[in-house]
């Protein structure tokens, strides 16, 4: 009988405690969570709820204080920061709800900073990060500042930033907190297709309507997992764009 793959993510009995003056901060209280790969998740609660500890550690931005953290079948529960950043440039990609974007730098020079940074040669790194551009639908685009681009357009371009690392697994952190409802469709419906070239993603909401475009949603409460649903999930149909949407001409200073 063969062997079954690994899951991509697997916590077990995963405690995160944070020191506050004379008090302790119990985080995560004994987490138990499995992940596949191609997986698309929606991790939602409340503020203090935990999720955004869970996130930080399948980021490897945080270590558990007890339990273990497997990622792809090896446990890096603790292994030290450098390991960590190892794993965080080979295997993930992060999107916020805030762009992050360098703001008097290109599109395209936005998207290449990772493999500057990972000292990948100039040609490559051009070569990649125009294909994750045309990938997000911005190829044309790519030599526009963040000021000449809309919001949804700017978080197009900070997926494409944590895509061009060719990621297994895409983190994202109420990416659309910043975005309107349009916007808003328009990423979840780049998050499906994604998804459906098989990278796994993994998103924390704290909107339900955001949530059901998902195909599993996670519940958090007092640092535990209260509720894990399997759900039909919503297609995403990005509505018309409108005359008024239209992003501003940058203001030259």
């Amino acid at each position: 009988m063969a062997e079954t793959a690994p899951p991509l993510i697997r916590l077990e009995g995963v405690r995160k405690v944070y020191p506050m003056g004379d008090v302790e901060v119990q985080a995560l209280r004994g987490v138990d969570l499995r992940i596949d790969e191609g997986e698309f998740v929606a991790i939602m609660g409340s503020s203090g709820s935990g999720k955004s500890t869970l996130m930080h550690i399948l980021g490897c931005l945080d270590r558990p204080n007890s339990g273990h953290f497997w990622l792809r079948g090896r446990d890096v529960s603790d292994l030290e920061p450098d390991a960590l950043a190892e794993i965080r440039n080979e295997t993930l990609g992060f999107v916020f709800q805030s762009f992050n974007l360098l703001p008097r730098t290109s599109a395209v020079e936005n998207v290449e900073l990772p493999l500057l940074y990972g000292g990948v040669g100039g040609r490559e790194r051009r070569k990649r990060s125009v294909e994750a551009l045309e990938r997000v639908g911005l190829a044309s685009r790519m030599h526009h500042h963040p000021n000449q681009l809309s919001g949804g357009q700017q978080q197009r371009v900070a997926i494409a930033r944590a895509l061009v690392g060719r990621p297994r697994l895409i983190l994202a952190d109420e990416p659309t907190g910043n975005l309107d409802s349009r916007s808003s469709v328009e990423i979840m419906a780049l998050f499906q297709a994604l998804g459906a070239s098989g990278i796994t993603l993994v998103l924390v909401t704290h909107e339900p309507d955001i949530a059901q475009y998902a195909a599993r949603v996670i519940v958090m409460r007092d640092g535990r997992v209260r509720e894990d649903r399997r759900q039909v999930p919503r297609p995403a149909v990005p509505l018309p764009v409108e005359a008024d949407d239209e992003p501003a001409p940058e203001v030259v200073s």
